[in-house]
């Protein structure tokens, strides 16, 4: 009976956190991260395997529904950025694996993860409250797009959380999309970045050091949320999309800032 209880606990949070990636854009593993984190159930690299495959699931599903709806992506800008990010992503990994395997620093890593990410999040809520306020840009460089892409694949591998808040931000901001299209866009990259994840892990660790026994039942939540979330994100508005991605990103800022108060305490 526990053990059902658990089953249907990692079911709800693949669910919930990819019914509200799909929706913002945040992917999911920027809610799965730290909510994994505060359980405390797993290590920090079967929490990564754990997100980046829930997370697929959830851009796939997503993607084949913004195809049926006839949704577009910008595949030029989104695909510089996508394969930017495949590198990054890589280098990202490589860099986590050193500091949380090879060196065996956990909590450190687990420090720099939420610290990181709690500032991060808190200037990207920042640029939304002040962004009508501000300049966005349009970029066309291709060079600098495949540069961003690096960074955004860099941080989101490090961290372990997929990129939806940064690549949304990013959208917006240097490519002047407004949130709706910058959310559907970033689900199209997030695919990417997190299918380049699983192949390394693949083709170097493999996956028999990693307790996923929690796997398939977060990615049938994968699969179920990105089918609600995208059907739910085809039909709002861009200001209601970008209200639930400011809520959603206040909360994920306080449980990380507990993850940090729980690593010092």
């Amino acid at each position: 009976m526990e053990m059902i209880f658990i089953f249907i606990i990692y079911f709800v949070i693949g669910l919930l956190a990819s019914t509200l990636g799909a929706v913002a854009g945040l992917g999911g593993g920027i809610i799965i991260k730290p909510v994994l984190d505060l359980f405390g159930h797993f290590d920090l690299p079967t929490i990564g395997v754990l997100s980046a495959a829930t997370v697929l699931a959830m851009a796939t599903m997503s993607l084949v529904k913004f195809r049926k709806k006839g949704h577009k992506t910008d595949k030029v800008v989104s695909s510089i950025l996508a394969v930017g990010s495949i590198f990054g992503g890589i280098l990202g990994k490589v860099i986590f694996n050193i500091i949380a395997i090879s060196l065996n620093m956990p909590t450190v890593t687990g420090f720099i993860q939420s610290a990181t990410l709690a500032l991060l999040l808190t200037l990207i809520f920042i640029y939304f409250i002040k962004k009508d306020k501000l300049t966005s840009f349009v970029f066309k460089n291709r060079l600098i797009i495949l540069t961003i892409g690096f960074i955004l694949g860099f941080l989101s591998a490090f961290l372990g959380i997929g990129g939806g808040p940064l690549n949304v931000t990013i959208l917006i901001l240097l490519f002047s999309m407004n949130a709706k299209n910058a959310a559907i866009n970033s689900i199209y990259i997030i695919f990417f970045s997190q299918l380049s994840a699983l192949i390394l892990i693949a083709l170097t660790t493999g996956f028999s050091s990693y307790d996923l026994s929690m796997l398939v039942y977060m990615i049938i939540g994968g699969i179920i949320g990105g089918f609600i979330g995208s059907s739910i994100v085809i039909k709002m508005s861009n200001t209601q999309v970008e209200k639930i991605f400011n809520i959603s990103i206040l909360v994920i800022i306080f449980v990380n800032i507990y993850n940090i108060v729980n690593l010092l305490y």
